[in-house]
C-alpha cells in the first residue's frame, strides 16, 4: 500500500484503494504484533480500540471537536462487530467511518476495515450525547450538519 499511514485519506485516495462511496473518511495503518492473538489474526477486542480511535479522529478532522475545547460529550450506548475475513499480522488496512442515522440525543456510526479493497470487518455503534451532569442531551446542530454533509446521515 502506498498510502500515508495515520493520516486522513481523501475521497480520491479511498476510491483508488477500492473503497466505494459513500465512505468518505478513513485512514491507513498496519497490523502490529501486539494486536494479534494466538490464532495469528487480529484480536477481537482490538477492533473496538481501532474504532474508538477512528471515531475520535473523525470528530477532530470533521471539526466536531475543536481546539477551543468545544467538545460535545458522547458515550457509547452499544457497539457491534461483524467479522467477514480474518486480518493478520503485517496486513496493511484502511479503517473507515461514517454516521448513518441521527436522533434527538443519539446517532449511529458504521465502521469498516478494508484489506486490499476487500471489506473484512464491519462495526456499528450507537452514541448518546450527554451534558456535564451525565444526562442525555440534544446532539449539537453543528454535529448533525457535519453528519449530513459528509455522510448523508438521515434524521430518524
Amino acid at each position: 500500500m502506498s498510502l500515508p499511514f495515520l493520516t486522513a485519506l481523501s475521497e480520491t485516495e479511498l476510491r483508488g484503494a477500492g473503497i466505494p462511496a459513500p465512505w468518505s473518511f478513513g485512514y491507513a495503518d498496519k497490523v502490529r504484533y501486539g494486536e494479534i492473538d494466538m490464532l495469528h489474526h487480529v484480536n477481537n477486542g482490538v477492533y473496538l480500540k481501532w474504532f474508538e480511535n477512528l471515531r475520535v479522529r473523525y470528530f477532530v478532522e470533521r471539526g466536531i471537536w475543536t481546539a477551543d475545547g468545544n467538545q460535545p460529550k458522547v458515550v457509547v450506548r452499544n457497539a457491534g462487530l461483524h467479522f467477514r475475513t480474518e486480518v493478520k499480522l503485517g496486513h496493511d488496512y484502511i479503517l473507515t467511518a461514517r454516521t448513518t442515522k441521527m436522533g434527538q440525543s443519539s446517532f449511529t456510526m458504521e465502521y469498516g476495515v478494508w484489506v486490499n479493497g476487500q471489506l473484512t470487518t464491519t462495526g456499528d455503534a450507537v452514541l448518546v450525547a450527554i451534558d456535564d451532569k451525565g444526562q442525555k442531551c440534544a446532539v449539537p446542530d453543528t454535529a448533525k450538519e457535519v453528519f449530513r454533509r459528509y455522510d448523508g446521515a438521515v434524521q430518524v
